[in-house]
């Protein structure tokens, strides 16, 4: 009997060979390769639209609050004591005061105004704890990494929408022509030199659709020892010829004083490099812009518009003395959005700045009352 073959009639089964493997990986590679921008683009799309919704509520809000007051809200001091002077340190933030108009009425009922909101700890800020560390969604672009460390024991809470002071160097509401000539400002404490009452719609001058109400600023990056542009360097110097922290001066506003500003912010690049250098680089290198919601001061909730988003110049304080950003200087514009940032206007609109817009334009859609409107194609 003929013994059958055992491979007669039967295929060997063959698999891939090392060299098919390899193509196809590599194949898939490049597949991926191609597909992988696509999709961090989409995804970026989808948090830059979530971006621009949340401006929109917060530009939305400041209206009906505006309707509901007949003034915008500003920065306002707050005591510690009975016996303390109302001031800056502790005051609530604008956007603190809008808090009712962004479906937060239940935190805003349980803030006390009355006490400080940060800083004070043997006082009433203690009350407070619970509130002021209350994450708000929508205060934070989800483009943004979340902020890092610890505020009052908790995780910080984050503010990447700044209220905008307009194109000007200082803060306050102080009286004379170095006031802010935004729509925002510290105002309304106890001290007299601080007492500017809020502005109303009918200041706007120049056109709620042509001026910033909140504009979008990365986050701190927490670290004193690496340069970024969301740090604040402390350059310790007035802008060429303006002294006294510029109290009075009407070139702490733009346009009126850019030939200092332009020297100033120049001297401030250059001193950027050797703020992460030394042993207190938290003195000279800043790196906590945006890490909270509720205190009413440059830096945490109040910024300017003095250059276009994400600017190769770093944000500068002038102070000769070291602490908290209470002191005039830049606090400006950035995102982490490619080619620009979002400006939320007074109207409610939002709209994309691009990081190439001219500073006089920026100045124009800053300021409320300088008759510098644009056409919209400038930016």
């Amino acid at each position: 009997m003929k013994c059958r073959s055992e491979t007669s009639g039967v295929r060997a089964r063959r698999g891939f060979t090392l060299i098919e493997l390899l193509v196809v990986i590599a194949i898939i590679g490049v597949l991926i390769a191609l597909l992988l921008p696509a999709v961090q683009a989409a995804r970026e799309a989808a948090r830059r639209a979530q971006c621009t919704n949340n401006m929109k509520q917060l530009g939305l809000a400041l209206a009906n609050y505006e309707s509901a007051n007949g003034a915008y809200p500003a920065s306002y001091g707050s005591s510690a004591s009975p016996t303390d002077i109302w001031g800056t340190w502790g005051s609530w933030s604008p956007q603190a005061m809008l808090l009712p108009y962004v479906e937060q009425q239940p935190l805003y009922s349980a803030i006390n105004f009355s006490g400080v909101s940060h800083g004070d700890q043997a006082h009433t800020d203690q009350m407070q704890r619970t509130a002021i560390t209350t994450k708000i969604a929508s205060f934070v672009c989800p483009s943004s990494p979340p902020p890092v460390g610890t505020y009052y024991g908790k995780g910080r809470t984050g503010n990447t929408y700044f209220a905008s002071v307009g194109s000007s160097l200082h803060w306050m509401g102080a009286t004379g022509s170095s006031a802010p000539n935004g729509i925002f400002m510290m105002g309304g404490s106890g001290n007299s030199w601080e007492m500017t009452p809020p502005r109303t719609i009918a200041s706007v001058t120049d056109g709620t659709s042509n001026t910033i109400a909140f504009g979008e600023w990365r986050l701190g990056d927490f670290d004193e020892s690496k340069l970024s542009i969301q740090d604040v360097i402390s350059l310790h110097q007035d802008p060429p010829g303006i002294t006294g922290d510029g109290w009075g001066d009407a070139r702490m506003n733009m346009p009126l004083g850019a030939q200092p500003f332009v020297q100033w912010i120049n001297m401030c690049a250059g001193f950027a490099p050797a703020s992460t250098q030394g042993t207190d680089t938290w003195k000279t290198n800043m790196s906590y812009l945006g890490q909270s919601w509720n205190q009413g001061m440059f830096g945490w909730t109040l910024g300017n518009t003095l250059l276009a988003p994400s600017s190769p110049y770093p944000n500068c304080r002038m102070c000769g003395w070291d602490g908290d950003w209470d002191c005039p200087g830049m606090y400006g514009l950035s995102s982490f959005h490619p080619g620009g940032g979002n400006i939320a206007m007074a109207d409610g609109s939002v709209k994309f700045l691009k990081s190439s817009t001219a500073m006089n334009v920026v100045w124009a859609i800053g300021s409320r009352a300088q008759n510098e409107t644009v056409s919209q194609d400038a930016y």
